[in-house]
């Protein structure tokens, strides 16, 4: 009898999982296949990320789910992914939640926002996301406030974004106005503020821009990142560090009706895969970057210069000015806003008791030359 109730319960399950496979999306011969299109090109940093999710789905499923990743461009531009997915053009995107704050700058909270916001770095904005709240005000988002069905999965993690690359140097905040800068989302608001003429473009546009004089700056990630696609080659004043976007955490959009579809077993396959990703880039790109410094210095010359401080502080006064306009009209960000302000208000406090600063170690093992 035991065996026999224990045989009938194995056939139960694979019965389940046979119907929750088979009327998946992309189903062929037992495997569950999502097109997901990424916003970058193959040479960026991030598509390595991209690739790495996909890989770690693959292989937490023993093959059952398989992300089919397409470049950017490959079926929809960039910034059109959103809504693309949305409708089920695609299964899902791998983009940045600041490129949809021209639906509703509420979005530029979860990229995160200038200063943090708040003071926030990566750790803090990742808590907020997981143990503050932040992925139910995400999901919000999208399905009440930006009325797309789609579902958002935390996916890579960017930080510290530097300040830009210019061809000329900069001194102080005045050296920034009237300059033509490649910036997006809420961020390019807070350069306007300071005096820049801003103009958004994909990251595959950039390079080119410049070499045709379209722009005299431009702001993409960070050194690993921005070497790859060539900023090098056209720029020569290399800036850092900035606090126009200190924690940079991009997403996974999946189609909602394809989400439902997934049985819960490759649901939270795709919510692990996602979080290691997301530490992942992080730990990646602090080597990276290292690497990408030194030779950045030492073979291409590019001059890398301290950001003034002015400048810093004006981000933040720029960035103060434009939420407060913002929450006064748009009940939503207020909403998420005011509860990321709680959670810096516990967190980034007390972080800054009990750890030390990052430049007592570093300068003393690391003094700068």
């Amino acid at each position: 009898m035991a065996a026999t109730a224990r045989f009938v319960a194995s056939v139960a399950v694979i019965l389940a999982l046979s119907l929750a496979v088979t009327t998946q999306p992309g189903h062929a011969q037992g495997t569950t296949t999502l097109k997901v299109q990424a916003a970058w090109p193959p040479a960026s940093t991030l598509w390595e990320s991209s690739k790495f999710f996909a890989e770690r789905v693959g292989k937490l499923s023993a093959g059952r789910l398989k992300i089919d990743l397409l470049a950017s461009g490959s079926v929809v531009p960039p910034f059109e992914s959103l809504d693309a997915t949305g409708r089920g053009v695609l299964d899902g995107a791998h983009a940045a939640p600041a490129y949809w704050v021209g639906k509703n700058k509420a979005a530029a909270l979860f990229g995160p926002a200038p200063g943090g916001p708040f003071g926030m770095d990566m750790l803090d904005y990742l808590g907020w996301l997981y143990q503050g709240g932040g992925l139910e005000l995400y999901r919000e988002f999208y399905k009440d406030v930006l009325n797309v069905d789609v579902v958002p999965v935390p996916l890579t993690a960017v930080s510290n974004q530097v300040l830009g690359w210019f061809k000329k140097p900069i001194r102080s905040v005045a050296d920034l106005r009237g300059v033509k800068c490649r910036q997006t989302g809420i961020t390019a608001e807070v350069f306007t503020e300071l005096g820049m003429r801003t103009v958004n473009m994909a990251g595959g546009e950039i390079v080119p821009a410049a070499e045709r004089g379209l722009i005299e700056c431009a702001e993409w990630v960070g050194p690993a990142e921005d070497m790859k696609l060539g900023f090098h080659l056209v720029f020569k004043h290399y800036y850092m560090p900035s606090l126009h976007e200190p924690a940079v955490v991009v997403e996974l959009l999946l189609n909602g009706k394809v989400w439902q579809k997934l049985s819960p077993d490759f649901q939270e396959i795709i919510h692990a895969a996602a979080l290691e990703a997301t530490i992942n880039s992080q730990i990646s790109l602090n080597k990276a970057n290292a690497d990408a410094l030194k030779e950045l210095r030492e073979k291409h010359k590019v001059q890398i210069g301290r950001t003034p401080n002015d400048i810093l502080i004006g981000m933040l006064k720029a960035w103060d000015k434009i939420a407060q306009q913002e929450a006064d009209k748009n009940p939503f960000f207020k909403k998420v806003y005011d509860s990321q302000r709680r959670w810096a208000a516990d967190v980034v406090t007390s972080r800054r008791t009990v750890h030390p600063s990052y430049e007592v170690g570093a300068d003393y093992y690391w003094p700068q030359k």
